[in-house]
């Protein structure tokens, strides 16, 4: 299993879903990859996501505004960006 291309095809797959107007949470992701110890991957979760937002593959938003990721502080919401369908 190769955890960051499992972490990164489950987010893409949940944002698509969600769409445009809608986000995910990173526990979201972590409970449906690894349910029996989720929290021991979020750091993992949010660096995968940190990744695709600096390729333009998602959005990481705050309270619904996009924020700059090398400064993120408190719960952070990921969601599909609008050029990916």
């Amino acid at each position: 299993m190769d955890s960051k291309t499992d972490i990164s095809t489950t987010i893409l797959t949940v944002a698509r879903q969600r769409g445009i107007e809608k986000s995910t949470c990173p526990s979201e992701i972590a409970r449906m990859l690894f349910p029996d110890d989720w929290r021991n991957h979020m750091d993992e979760i949010v660096d995968v996501a940190i990744d695709m937002h600096k390729q333009g593959k998602v959005q990481i938003t705050q309270k619904g505004l996009r924020i700059d990721v090398m400064h993120i502080k408190g719960p952070i919401r990921i969601k599909i960006t609008t050029q990916d369908k």
